[in-house]
């Protein structure tokens, strides 16, 4: 479409946006002109970038789908720097980013397509369609840099990511856009399962850049600077996460159901720096999240609880499908996200109620999860009930326990209190996620009590 575009008219900007989004503002060109008509950064502005917002989230967003955190809070941080990254929609360009950097021109083949050709035929000629028709053609990039050094760049599955990473590495600068008034709109997933493949896609891709001579903690630092290269690190290596939430969903509570003590006691003074550490985080993370972009407690509470849920599904299975695919060994294919709205699912959104509904292996580690924290806890409770000393060995384990507990609860519901048909849990997935915490249980009772 680069091309093609560069044939017809070689508009000096070009406008990226995703076919379920429109246009909410009539301003928001003007507001694009004045960042690429002002004298003291045209030369090095390869980007204007619009936050992502969507038309249909229940109030409480309780899948998080507005991704304050990456389209705004995070991107306004980054906007200090050398800019936020590319979100592949609501974003202008300057043509002129797509070949080469500031003071590096790649030219490319036809001089039809080079950024500052102006073209006087009319659009409908024969000869600017016939140019058209063949610049079209996926052959035409055959052994050319169309991929690589110039245009949209290729190789992985996010390369709006990827393609904004490598554009700030080249020496161009994005800037942040975010009016009182939206400038686009799109649709939102409502339902779980459409939106943990979202974002399992998202993190095959960033894996696929972390791994690549183009990670983001050694070429991006060395083309951008230590702190854009961590900027980018962050979301390349969000897979990571998986690693820490699996653990501590998991190690506490097996250890707490074998009677093993895992941290400090209450009357231990390190106990101070586990808490602080914890309330620390949180409280921070809260901050950022209200202040930043003038949320709720309750948005901030779902969005902290799809990080853990994502972190336990996507996060992991996106890790297990990029090393398979690193293996040779084939899974499942690209998914287009389903934006449907089912009348039923719809009002179900609205009342805050998570949709599960159908069977699928992203949910298994998190019921896994609830089921192990629900019963260490109240097998927790029942010891210390019986026995007062064991509350001082087991007060964290008790806690990571409760505090999981009430992360869980919409799981908990679908699980018990609704049907499949209904949005709740399948009873073919529950039971699988029991036989595996039984089977897991069976492995921690062998390991922690030889």
């Amino acid at each position: 479409m680069i091309r093609v575009s560069a044939i017809m008219t070689n508009s000096p900007i070009i406008l990226t946006l995703d076919c379920d989004m429109y246009s909410n503002d009539p301003m928001t060109p003007q507001r694009v002109l004045c960042y690429f008509s002002d004298p003291k950064i045209q030369s090095q502005v390869g980007y204007v970038q619009f936050p992502q917002t969507f038309r249909g989230i229940n109030e409480n967003d309780i899948y998080s789908c507005e991704l304050k955190r990456p389209f705004v809070i995070n991107a306004m941080g980054l906007d200090g720097l050398q800019g936020p990254t590319y979100c592949g929609t609501g974003c202008f360009f300057n043509r002129r980013a797509f070949f080469g950097g500031p003071l590096a021109l790649v030219l490319p083949e036809l001089p039809e397509l080079s950024p500052y050709n102006v073209v006087h035929k009319a659009i409908q000629s024969s000869q600017v369609l016939t140019l058209a028709h063949s610049v079209a053609g996926c052959n035409f990039e055959n052994h050319t840099q169309w991929g690589v050094e110039v245009g949209v760049r290729y190789g992985t599955i996010v390369e709006d990511f990827f393609t904004g990473y490598r554009l700030q590495c080249e020496g161009w600068k994005s800037v942040l856009c975010n009016p009182e008034r939206a400038a686009f709109y799109g649709n939102a997933p409502i339902n779980l399962v459409d939106v943990l493949n979202q974002n399992k896609r998202w993190v095959l891709g960033f894996l696929e850049v972390s791994f690549s001579k183009f990670c983001p903690l050694t070429f991006g630092s060395r083309f951008m600077g230590p702190l854009m290269g961590l900027a980018y690190a962050h979301y390349s290596f969000w897979a990571i996460w998986s690693i820490p939430v699996a653990i501590y969903a998991f190690l506490p509570q097996l250890a707490l159901l074998n009677g093993v003590t895992l941290f400090p006691k209450v009357s231990e003074s390190w106990l101070v720096l586990y808490i602080f550490i914890f309330l620390g985080a949180y409280i921070k993370d809260f901050l950022d999240f209200v202040l930043g972009e003038a949320g709720t407690f309750q948005k901030w509470w779902n969005d902290q609880r799809m990080w853990l849920i994502r972190s336990l599904s996507c996060f992991l299975f996106g890790c297990i499908e990029y090393f398979m695919k690193s293996l040779g060994i084939s899974m499942h294919g690209f998914n287009v996200t389903s934006k449907v709205v089912d009348e039923e699912q719809s009002k179900r959104y609205e009342q805050g109620l998570f949709e599960f509904g159908v069977h699928s292996p992203l949910f298994v580690p998190v019921i896994m999860a609830a089921i192990t924290n629900f019963v260490a806890l109240i097998s927790g409770l029942i010891v210390i009930s019986r026995d007062e000393n064991h509350f001082e060995g087991f007060f964290i384990q008790l806690l990571i326990a409760a505090f999981a507990v009430v992360n869980c609860l919409p799981v908990y519901k679908a699980m018990l209190f609704r049907k499949s048909n209904k949005g709740g849990i399948p009873i073919k997935t529950t039971l699988l996620s029991a036989f595996l915490v039984f089977i897991l249980f069976t492995m921690a009772y062998a390991t922690l009590r030889s």
